[in-house]
């Protein structure tokens, strides 16, 4: 029979756990893919225009071409230029020609003239406006130079990044890596979504939890399944997602009871970096490298999984796809209600975040048990809570964690009412 003993890993402060795995992970090679397929990648290449943009002067309205120095005088119409069309005719004194937006501007014009000043009378023109030299004209290279870097490495491409890339003729892209992470449940408890629970078993939530938030993060989820409290299996299942992945998730398993494994598998295979930290929840979080992988071996209870994976696992994947911003954004909010905090160690307390009166406003979604998904359901914000043996009175100010969009008064209250 092996008997319970207290932890021989030291608690660590969450900043210096964090600074840990930031340490050790690496950021991933490059590969090189179609535009198509590169929203939200991160660029690994500069990339630099081989054209002017607009590559000749373009008109930017509907109009005439004409001389400008001519003023109102009316002018014969000579034909119409349309976008996609080259050369043509030119403009000459007494002369205009009509145009569409974006295309080439005729030689010998100097202006455009909106269609909107101006009537056409049996092909003469006649304006009720004199525009002045270069108007509505947008220049050859005005926007981008030839020459011209227009991204770096570092850039997250979005839309406009992947429509300037197809606008200086990129159709292929070099960006980092998305990691893949390999995702296991362990417990003899645990039973799938779809299956009756019989009496000690419960449904195995944090799988599909931990790789729907793989997912979020940008990287690539495989699942491995959920195993039983048995050494022999799990360091086999843990082998192959080394093999097949450059970072491992447990769940389960990595607390102080006799069915709790992972921490032993992990140190025959590698190195533990930490295997407690100062946190609530998800104090037994712990981090291992074997090789150049990366493993994390998440607490079992589903709220301290999730909440153990946002702050300890995301800024790692983060970081291996080449993002300079690691972190969710942090910021200042007032409690509207009292939180009472942990005793002993800083808590990540569910909240909702909400504009009122131009302040930001927040209060804790109900009961924060660690088995308790309901707390982060809805929530938009993680409220850092320090230790302490006192009630945080309202008004109190405490650091948030942004995880979502901030919500409006209104929709704070429906959401406090669900």
């Amino acid at each position: 029979m092996v008997r319970m003993q207290a932890s021989p890993y030291p608690m660590v402060a969450i900043e210096e756990a964090i600074a840990i795995v930031l340490a050790h992970t690496p950021v991933l090679e490059t590969e090189e893919i179609p535009i198509g397929d590169a929203d939200g990648r991160v660029l690994a290449e500069r990339i630099i225009s081989a054209d002017d943009m607009p590559p000749f002067d373009t008109t930017s309205v509907d109009g005439y071409a004409i001389i400008s120095g001519e003023g109102t005088a009316p002018r014969r119409v000579l034909s119409e230029v349309t976008a996609g069309q080259a050369g043509g005719q030119a403009v000459t004194p007494g002369t205009a020609i009509r145009i569409m937006t974006g295309a080439p501007l005729p030689p010998g014009a100097d202006a455009v003239v909106m269609v909107e000043q101006t009537s056409e009378v049996d092909g003469i023109l006649h304006l009720t406006e004199a525009p002045p030299a270069g108007a509505n004209i947008y220049r050859r290279g005005q926007d981008i130079a030839r020459g011209q870097e227009i991204l770096g490495p570092g850039t997250v491409l979005g839309a406009a990044e992947i429509g300037l890339l197809a606008t200086v003729g990129r159709a292929r892209v070099r960006v980092y890596r998305r990691p893949v992470v390999a995702v296991l449940s362990t417990g003899d408890e645990l039973v799938e979504a779809d299956e009756p629970l019989r009496p000690g078993q419960i449904r195995d939530s944090n799988r599909p939890a931990l790789l729907a938030s793989v997912r979020e993060a940008g990287a690539i989820p495989i699942s491995l399944g959920r195993v039983r409290d048995d050494a022999a299996e799990q360091e086999a299942v843990i082998r192959q997602g080394l093999q097949r992945a450059d970072v491992v998730l447990t769940s389960g398993g990595v607390s102080v009871g006799s069915r709790d494994l992972i921490k032993p598998i992990l140190a025959r295979l590698g190195t533990i970096h930490f295997g407690r930290v100062a946190f609530k929840p998800g104090k037994p979080t712990t981090f291992a490298t074997v090789g150049d992988k990366l493993v994390f071996g998440l607490p079992g209870f589903p709220v301290s999984s999730l909440v153990s994976f946002e702050v300890f696992v995301r800024p790692a994947l983060r970081k291996m796809q080449g993002y300079t911003t690691l972190h969710r954004p942090v910021l200042p909010v007032r409690l509207d209600r009292p939180v009472v905090p942990s005793v002993d160690r800083p808590e990540y307390q569910r909240a909702i975040v909400y504009w009122s009166n131009g302040h930001l406003l927040a209060y804790p979604t109900g009961a924060q048990r660690s088995s308790r998904l309901l707390s982060l359901v809805g929530a938009n914000a993680l409220l850092r809570i320090p230790p302490g043996t006192m009630e945080l009175p309202a008004g109190t100010v405490v650091e948030a964690v942004l995880l979502g969009d901030i919500r409006t008064a209104a929709a704070a209250d429906r959401t406090a009412g669900q």
